[in-house]
């Protein structure tokens, strides 16, 4: 019988299962054993990480058609490292450990199309990394919103993006939340974006990646960064 990778994809069987997810829910939790890979069939979700000390920070995204919580996988199944929540309403398919490393040992279409995943997954973490280590929290801000709009994948762009708190995107982009504020003000005084509920966001955001093409800030978004005026001297009295 032939492998049918989409429907495999699509429908519940043998160690695997169909779940809904409303925003705000988890997938998985940091610290929960890792025996499962989910496959997201539709929605958005954030993977995040959570230090000793409390602190919170959103470490990626997941689009539909992507896996998430790959690490269970690994030779010696071991804890969850992050937690993966869902932004918008999502439809996922839950794969047992054992079901996909069946899969994945059986089925060459199966794992051709898991490591070209597992390929772009990596190259978008090391454009990440440099991302990072070289470019400004703007224009950090500015691929994220790009990304999230989905520009450079096939097909039309989808423009308007899930959800997203400023904070989130803050922790994304390693900057605080008012610089996050400031940023967005200006993209969309620029005409780079919109938002009134949910942003839109528009192809001429590429200049800021592309072009560094940025002009510089004015009026009122001048003054919120200008520094405070030094007082003058008094004058010793007569």
């Amino acid at each position: 019988m032939t492998f049918d990778l989409a429907a495999f994809l699509a429908s519940a069987g043998l160690g695997r299962k169909i779940i809904q997810l409303a925003p705000k829910e988890a997938f998985f939790s940091q610290g929960d054993p890792a025996d499962s890979v989910f496959y997201l069939q539709k929605g958005r979700a954030k993977v995040t990480v959570l230090s000793a000390s409390g602190k919170e920070a959103t470490i990626t995204l997941v689009s539909s058609c992507q896996f998430v919580g790959e690490e269970a996988l690994a030779a010696m199944a071991g804890l969850r490292l992050s937690t993966a929540t869902a932004i918008t309403a999502c439809t996922a398919l839950k794969i047992g450990r054992d079901e996909m490393v069946r899969v994945m040992h059986e089925e060459h279409s199966f794992s051709e199309m898991f490591m070209n995943f597992m390929l772009e997954h990596s190259m978008r973490a090391q454009a990440d990394l440099v991302d990072q280590l070289f470019n400004s929290s703007e224009k950090r801000l500015a691929r994220i919103l790009l990304l999230m709009a989905e520009y450079g994948k096939p097909g039309e762009p989808e423009q308007y993006i899930p959800n997203i708190s400023q904070e989130t995107l803050a922790q994304m982009i390693g900057t605080t939340r008012s610089r996050v504020s400031l940023f967005m003000n200006r993209f969309r005084k620029l005409g780079f974006i919109e938002y009134n509920g949910r942003i839109r966001v528009h192809k001429s955001l590429l200049n800021v990646i592309l072009l560094d093409q940025v002009p510089p800030l004015t009026g009122d978004l001048l003054a919120s960064r200008a520094l405070p005026r030094k007082a003058e001297p008094r004058k010793p009295k007569q």
